[in-house]
């Protein structure tokens, strides 16, 4: 009997064959390309780790390589994300469960080895680089007759007796989505843009937040852009002035507007607390104080305050780009439950005093009453910059899912035995009062149902209620505790990965806006006043006058910010402090302001000046452009742990190959 024979590192002509990208592909064709290297390249299921091991990640050296060479689409980095996601939701319906989870995990692989293969500048310039918007109706119409067009004099595409049976070249074949063949080109067209259109108006580091790219966004070249834009040594808007254009660039002290450090995060992140904090002494004020008969200052301060928050929130919303991205942060659901509760309390309020109804006034108290529920832990969300408290959170979240899941089963237990006691016991306990009844049997409460199954029924009230108790008491709840241990233990072995996921998210939903000019609320409700003056003035002059308000009402806040970063330069990027978020390993300086490859093999990128915030022609990002001798000794120590592993591999071949000789003989 023979033995399996020993699994080899593959050989470089079982490689695939390298995807020819250029500059001016459009995104979905990018995405194509690479998909069809991924679909190919990774063909059982992988780990993450494994990947980074020599023997399973060799098979994507070739496409790392190529891509840091030869490539400088702007997009390559936000294609591979985008695939990732696209790969992730093939995985719940694939017949070969671990497949597309391991094509997944490829594509966050290549980006970060690509990344590994860059710059600073090069780093930000492609992770926060932005897909354009997708095409509009009349181009997407053109783009589908493109299809139809007659090739070389023949107006049918259909197969003829010279066609081959299987048209199935690797360079040469079409997709419907991404790797699934197709004849129906239309539908490739369709299809492709409405996967595209799920990314438009995002970076990468925003694609990774929405495709769950959490390995991705844990890895140290990520992070470092992530805490350059937290502590804002990573700018979008160095000046303040009519033709100011949204581009990611290196923060110079000398060249930025005092007032567009308003828009770093973590200086937003502290006005936010300080907002909360105002909203709930303005919530307790009105509480304490309630007033039936007519509306105090302060109910109409809270009124202003939540007013601003809805609209400061509608502006997060619309900024965010794609509702997926909105909804990837962890405290959208408290703020949109602020929100709803404040409207439902003015609306109550407003109909009981016009009314003059006590009862409706003292509901619409009542209603306020619930705001503490999502208003009092808002407050403490800027504790989830804690690594602490920041890795609870998404063991809270992954516990709720569970727990919502498993609570189906046990209202539809619940519901059977609700119907049998309920008839059962129809001449002694209303259907409400055995409601209650069992509720408090399933939390615990044995005893109150074994001292009523008597008078339940005499015959079948005892052993139904021995097994409803058992059923619950014992089997549900001992289930659910090993559900919910099972959850945290799952989230708990990724706690890092998790809580930088978090952090990423937090950071990028409070840099990402496309306003020009933010004002923090409830200073926003005051720009509505100019909203009028669109129909009249001209957008350059609407603009002006936006900026010249804002520099007028936030001068206190701009104040206390500079005299922050100018006498205490030594804390400002160092990360000291509890809530200054996981700080990587840099310099005094944050990120170099000089173009330093980190590589020897790495050229650096050409100064960005001026242009639309978006890299084409001469100015996109370039990568490698070939050998450097900035570190002679460094290049030639490579080559030489080069051989060696090369020669080492020949031997493990040699010797394997031995080995199956021996047993065959």
């Amino acid at each position: 009997m023979s033995r399996p024979t020993t699994p080899r590192w593959p050989a470089e002509h079982d490689y695939p064959d390298v995807p020819s990208i250029s500059d001016d592909d459009d995104f979905a064709d990018l995405v194509r390309k690479l998909s069809f290297y991924i679909t190919d390249a990774i063909t059982l299921p992988h780990t993450f780790e494994g990947l980074r091991s020599l023997p399973l990640g060799r098979v994507l050296t070739p496409l790392i390589v190529h891509m840091s060479d030869n490539v400088h689409h702007p997009a390559i980095v936000s294609a591979l994300l985008a695939l990732k996601s696209h790969f992730s939701i093939l995985e719940g319906a694939s017949d070969e469960p671990g497949v597309n989870e391991g094509r997944s995990y490829a594509c966050e692989y290549v980006a970060w080895q690509f990344l590994t293969h860059l710059s600073e500048r090069e780093a930000i310039d492609f992770l926060l680089y932005e897909l354009p918007p997708g095409l509009s109706p009349d181009e997407q119409q053109d783009a589908e007759l493109a299809y139809e067009v007659p090739q070389n004099g023949n107006t049918c595409l259909e197969p003829n007796e010279e066609s081959p049976l299987l048209s199935s070249s690797r360079l040469g074949r079409t997709s419907s989505y991404f790797g699934t063949d197709t004849v129906n080109t239309s539908t490739t067209v369709a299809t492709q843009d409405n996967f595209t259109s799920r990314f438009e108006n995002l970076s990468a580091l925003e694609i990774a937040a929405v495709s769950g790219s959490k390995k991705f966004l844990s890895q140290r070249p990520v992070q470092k852009i992530i805490n350059g834009v937290w502590r804002g040594d990573i700018v979008f808007w160095e000046t303040l002035s009519v033709n100011s254009i949204k581009r990611p660039k290196l923060y110079n002290r000398n060249r930025s507007d005092p007032f567009s450090r308003l828009r770093v995060p973590r200086y937003l992140k502290i006005f936010e607390t300080v907002f909360f904090a105002t909203f709930l002494a303005l919530y307790y004020a009105v509480l304490v104080h309630r007033s039936f008969h007519h509306v105090t200052t302060t109910e109409i301060l809270l009124y202003v305050w939540i007013a601003g928050f809805a609209y400061d929130e509608f502006g997060e919303w619309t900024d965010a780009g794609q509702t997926s991205f909105y909804a990837s942060d962890f405290w959208w659901t408290w703020d949109i439950s602020i929100v709803l509760v404040g409207m439902t309390f003015c609306a109550l309020r407003i109909i009981g005093l016009t009314l003059a109804s006590p009862s409706i006034i003292d509901l619409a108290y009542d209603v306020l009453g619930l705001e503490a529920l999502f208003l009092v832990p808002r407050i403490f969300s800027l504790l989830s910059l804690n690594p602490y408290f920041g890795t609870l959170i998404p063991c809270l979240k992954e516990m709720t899912k569970d727990f919502v899941k498993f609570l189906s089963l046990v209202v539809i237990l619940y519901l059977g035995f609700l119907t049998t006691f309920t008839l059962l016991a129809r001449d002694q306990f209303t259907p409400r009062e055995m409601s209650w009844i069992l509720v408090k049997v399933f939390f615990g409460s044995s005893y109150l149902g074994f001292d009523v199954a008597q008078q339940i029924s005499p015959y079948f009230g005892p052993p139904v209620m021995l097994i409803f108790v058992a059923l619950t008491n014992i089997l549900l709840i001992t289930s659910l505790i090993s559900l919910l241990s099972n959850s945290l233990t799952k989230v708990l072995d990724h706690a890092r990965e998790e809580y930088l996921f978090i952090y990423s998210v937090y950071v990028l939903e409070a840099s990402t806006s496309n306003r020009l000019t933010y004002y923090l609320p409830p200073l926003n409700l005051i720009p509505l006043a100019l909203r009028p003056l669109r129909l009249v003035l001209p957008s350059e002059r609407l603009r002006s006058a936006r900026i010249v308000l804002l520099k007028a009402t936030h001068l206190p806040w701009v104040g206390a910010i500079w005299v922050y970063e100018h006498f205490c330069p030594s804390k400002r990027g160092s990360g000291v402090g509890t809530i200054g978020g996981p700080e990587t390993s840099t310099s005094k300086r944050g990120l170099r302001a000089s173009i330093n490859p980190p590589r020897p093999l790495t050229s650096g990128l050409q100064s960005s000046g001026g242009g639309n915030g978006r890299m084409h022609g001469n100015n996109r990002p370039q990568t490698r452009g070939g050998p450097s001798d900035s570190d002679p000794q460094l290049k030639s120590l490579v080559v030489k742990l080069t051989s060696q592993v090369e020669q080492l591999t020949t031997m493990v071949s040699q010797l394997q190959e031995q080995r199956e000789a021996s047993v065959a003989a």
